[in-house]
């Protein structure tokens, strides 16, 4: 078992290396690609890019799976970078996992952050090294006019700021619109806050990401240990209103691989999933493996937007009594 390993946290002046281990940066606009940039920048950080980030193959919309190794290896080799932001996410990291040296990774430790289908990435990356890596907004994020603020918020606490315990609150509002052809025309939703479907107390690591693209890791050597944590799973609106079918057999899948779970939080689905309070408290109460512990949904990260940033391999507190929701992270005990 590997030793859990903290990467340093950023202070102004660091470099941020962009990298594309899933889809290419050839994919974004050329003003998403300049806020994005700008907004870092005036965070105080110096932003640079992998060789690599704009090559495409039309199939795929990624670079060749050995440039895209090269460029994550060599974001971590560089002395001068001290965080890595993936791009966008996508669907085929996991083509990357049995081309890493781990062992660079785990000789130069620093943070490493993004969602979706990075999911593998970064559970791979824990599970073969210790390192934590965070789950939370792509660099492709802050190419984000509106809406950014508690994105941008929880980004700083878990990255910036001094390794202590975070409340992880309701943002005011949330939007699952497509920001990134119309900047402009955007749909806020009030936040009615968490759903607590099953009430309780638990402690424990944290694991987890996009629920479809952890299951790609049962049975090899990528999958981290997920006995007897809290799993922070969410997923996107791919599956439309079968979303319900399709979660519910993604997560029936998880837990036939433990025997125990300390809590699961969901992240919020999005609007074309039609996932309602009443569906997400009838798929729960369907699992006997769920009976006795804390379940809470509708939590701030996943595919709407704002999200929150949490550490794989980091360690959570959740309470849910009496209406009253409380989730803290870090990322030590």
């Amino acid at each position: 078992m590997n030793t859990t390993i903290v990467a340093e946290k950023l202070k102004k002046g660091d470099e941020i290396r962009i990298i594309a281990p899933s889809r290419s940066m050839k994919i974004l606009g050329k003003d998403c690609i300049e806020l994005a940039t700008k907004r870092l920048e005036q965070e105080g950080f110096n932003v640079t890019f992998a060789k690599n980030v704009m090559e495409s193959d039309d199939d795929y919309d990624c670079a060749k799976i050995e440039n895209r190794v090269k460029d994550l290896e060599d974001a971590f080799k560089d002395k001068n970078v001290k965080a890595i932001l993936t791009v966008i996410g996508g669907y085929n990291s996991n083509q990357l996992l049995s081309y890493i040296n781990y062992e660079v990774i785990k000789e130069n430790p620093k943070i490493l952050c993004g969602f979706s289908d990075i999911t593998a990435l970064l559970n791979s990356i824990y599970s073969k090294t210790g390192l934590i890596t965070y789950y939370g907004p792509h660099y492709s994020s802050f190419g984000m006019e509106k809406g950014l603020e508690y994105t941008l918020e929880y980004f700083k606490k878990m990255l910036i700021e001094t390794n202590k315990e975070i409340d992880i609150l309701p943002s005011k509002e949330w939007s699952n619109d497509a920001w990134f052809i119309d900047q402009e025309n955007r749909e806020f939703i009030k936040n009615k806050g968490f759903l607590t479907i099953n009430e309780g107390k638990a402690e424990g690591e944290i694991i987890g990401g996009n629920l479809c693209t952890l299951n790609l890791l049962q049975g090899t050597e990528y999958m981290p240990n997920i006995e007897n944590k809290i799993l922070f799973l969410e997923d996107d609106g791919m599956a439309g209103n079968a979303f319900l079918k399709e979660f519910d057999r993604n997560l029936q899948s998880l837990l036939h691989t433990l025997k125990t779970v300390k809590a699961i939080v969901f992240g919020r689905a999005e609007k074309n999933c039609e996932m309602t309070d009443e569906k997400w408290i009838k798929l729960i109460k369907n699992k006997v493996e769920l009976k006795n512990i804390p379940v809470i949904a509708n939590v701030d990260f996943g595919h709407t937007t704002p999200i929150c940033t949490f550490p794989i391999g980091g360690y959570a507190k959740i309470e849910a009594n009496n209406g009253k929701v409380s989730i803290q992270i870090r990322e030590n005990k």
